[in-house]
């Protein structure tokens, strides 16, 4: 098995796929919001509508997959200056810019800060859903991944002082009895450390482990 694929394998704290995913609307054109709005629940999304952008911030983070459908202009902070807020602490919502007279340099700025689609209207009904399906499942893999790094983490934090030590020098290639002249213990006694390092982490060898150290961007 692939270094690589055995975060794959930890459990998620949620079970994401039976979480409805949420389609958050802000549009200050009513009819907008309102048409969004029929579309998104037709086909079993959640859409939530909001008239500005502030009216969205205050909105509680919802712990689902999601995305985010945002007009350009709004009448208080932007969907560009919005988008910024967003992108630094919302990186498994993605942003679908809507927009009745885009130019150039206003979608090349919004795609640059991560946007995933830049919908001029009008547009089809199929061309936004499929943005949507796009977006939720970019979500949807955003929030596993933080899921499982969140267990690693976890498993980790469950590590005493020493073990943390020997899981240092282990993972940079020293030998038990190298680790043990490092921490002046003996190699009995890192041979037993090192087991509940396994335990703790569920390593199951010591490339994995290796892999583990590196995800959690602890170095050596």
């Amino acid at each position: 098995m692939a270094l690589a694929s055995r975060l794959d394998d930890m459990p998620t704290s949620l079970p994401m796929s039976h979480v409805t995913p949420i389609v958050f609307i802000v549009d200050d054109d009513v009819s907008v919001r309102e048409s969004l709005e029929l579309l998104i629940g037709s086909v079993g999304w959640k859409p939530e509508a909001f008239a500005s952008a502030q009216e969205f911030l205050r909105h509680p983070r919802a712990v689902a997959p999601s995305c985010l459908i945002l007009d350009v202009n709004l009448p208080d902070l932007n969907g560009l200056d919005l988008q910024q807020r967003v992108a630094a602490d919302r990186i498994d919502m993605p942003i679908i810019f809507i927009t009745g007279f885009g130019d150039v340099p206003m979608t090349v700025r919004a795609m640059k800060a991560g946007a995933v689609e830049f919908l001029t209207k009008p547009f089809g009904d199929e061309v936004l859903l499929s943005a949507i399906r796009g977006a939720l499942e970019r979500s949807q893999t955003a929030l596993d991944h933080e899921a499982k790094m969140r267990t690693l983490r976890e498993r980790y934090a469950s590590l005493s002082r020493r073990e943390r030590e020997v899981m240092a020098l282990v993972v940079s290639g020293l030998l038990n009895k190298q680790v043990g002249g490092e921490l002046g213990i003996s190699e009995i006694t890192v041979k037993a450390h090192r087991g509940r390092v396994m335990e703790k982490m569920e390593a199951r060898s010591l490339p994995e482990l290796v892999n583990m150290n590196a995800r959690l961007g602890l170095g050596h």
